[in-house]
């Protein structure tokens, strides 16, 4: 290929336009940064030595002298809202979304964050309203979301079921669990309205929805108890051992009353002692102690529980083992002062009052020492409770405590 000589031309003046082009760039960002506000480094400065108050006070003097700087609206807004300055944060997105020469795309999310706001502010009407414009567009997704989270806290659990169905086609996400708890709901609802047939046709739509759910059958034997079909609620309970067996304990109350409605305590006792023998017994302790002091005396209770603690040594099965000497201890004492002696005492004492206090001591600092000691727990967020939750209170998620307690010393 020949060599062109025009090429010795054309080199220099390419270095030459690539040489002016470079020093305009230089020039534009030199100029973009004397133009920014001297609070802007303030307040990044402040942020990095982790001033949050006096950084905030800057961005705010920056918002100031420059009102277009809509992106430093947005995160002071979201500060606000985040350090619990809810009316802050509010005036804010207000401005924003009022401003008549705001693109629409940043309108929407003004009114997203707006909605957020008077949620977090409790302001929940407002927050609908908000977040009701938004149903279609970048943000509906969001808005839905948020939208759900706020039936949730209104307990309108009707308009939880249709939020949860849009946001299944929206987000290619399974939320049947969250759909059968509301139908749970909504029948739990029904129940106490004294509306058994509306009760059962809600906990039918929680079985299409999820088959595996628990509550639901916990549920259908409320409503047959309610209506004085014992057999037919004892066998809604008692399936639930073949479902997930673990949740057996949340009905262990209701079957023993069941059977002692039908006069059959004693299969009671033995579906509890059999139980005792598995992994479920810590949960079922409480359940059969009690059972066992009732029908059988204090006696029989010390002696399961003593079986009990050869089997599975726990801290509770211990109190309930002390709880059971001292009222054997007590019936002792106050049959000795009758002059006669209790059926099932195998072996009269012959100083009942020391033994009744020595015994009674033990048992009290036991209690104490256990009162506050067996909690469910949250997979998700590690909130602790005394009660069981379908819905934790800490994080608000579904099916989310295992129905298990665990003995934690912490």
């Amino acid at each position: 290929m020949m060599f062109e000589t025009w090429w010795l031309l054309a080199l220099p003046l390419v270095f030459g336009l690539g040489w002016m082009a470079a020093r305009f760039d230089l020039r534009q960002l030199m100029s973009e940064q004397g133009a920014l506000p001297r609070s802007y480094f303030k307040g990044l400065n402040f942020l990095l030595n982790e001033q949050p108050d006096k950084a905030i006070d800057a961005f705010v003097e920056v918002a100031r002298l420059d009102p277009e700087t809509t992106e430093l609206h947005f995160a002071l807004g979201a500060l606000f809202r985040r350090r619990g300055e809810t009316e802050r944060a509010i005036r804010v997105h207000q401005n924003l979304a009022t401003r008549p020469d705001l693109p629409e795309s940043e309108r929407e999310h003004a009114l997203y964050e707006l909605g957020q706001d008077f949620l977090r502010a409790g302001l929940l009407d407002r927050a609908e309203e908000s977040l009701r414009r938004l149903m279609s567009g970048p943000y509906a997704a969001s808005a839905k979301r948020v939208l759900l989270e706020l039936y949730e806290v209104e307990k309108e659990w009707s308009k939880a079921i249709d939020a949860a169905r849009e946001l299944q086609t929206l987000d290619q996400k399974d939320y049947r669990v969250q759909i059968a708890q509301f139908c749970c709901e909504l029948a739990q609802d029904a129940l106490q309205k004294k509306k058994p047939d509306e009760a059962v046709e809600w906990l039918r739509r929680a079985r299409e929805e999820n088959p595996a759910s628990v509550r639901a059958p916990i549920l259908l034997g409320d409503v047959a108890a309610a209506a004085g079909d014992q057999t037919g609620a004892l066998q809604h309970w008692l399936g639930i051992e073949s479902q997930d067996a673990a949740y057996l304990p949340l009905v262990a109350d209701r079957v023993v009353k069941a059977y002692a409605t039908l006069g059959e305590q004693g299969k009671a006792l033995q579906w509890l002692r059999e139980l005792l023998t598995t992994k479920l017994a810590p949960e079922l302790l409480d359940t059969a102690y009690r059972t066992e002091l009732e029908a059988n005396g204090p006696v029989a209770a010390t002696a399961l529980m003593r079986e009990q603690l050869r089997r599975q040594p726990t801290l509770l099965a211990l109190t309930r083992y002390f709880e059971a000497q001292a009222a054997e201890s007590q019936a002792l004492q106050t049959a000795g002062a009758n002059g006669e002696a209790p059926a099932d005492a195998d072996v009269a004492t012959a100083e009942p009052d020391d033994q009744t206090k020595e015994t009674a001591a033990i048992r009290d600092l036991l209690q104490l020492r256990t009162r506050n000691l067996a909690r469910y727990t949250c997979r998700e967020c590690g909130f602790r409770a005394r009660l069981f939750y379908w819905q934790c209170p800490g994080c608000n998620r579904w099916e989310t405590y295992a129905p298990r307690r665990s003995e934690a010393l912490g």
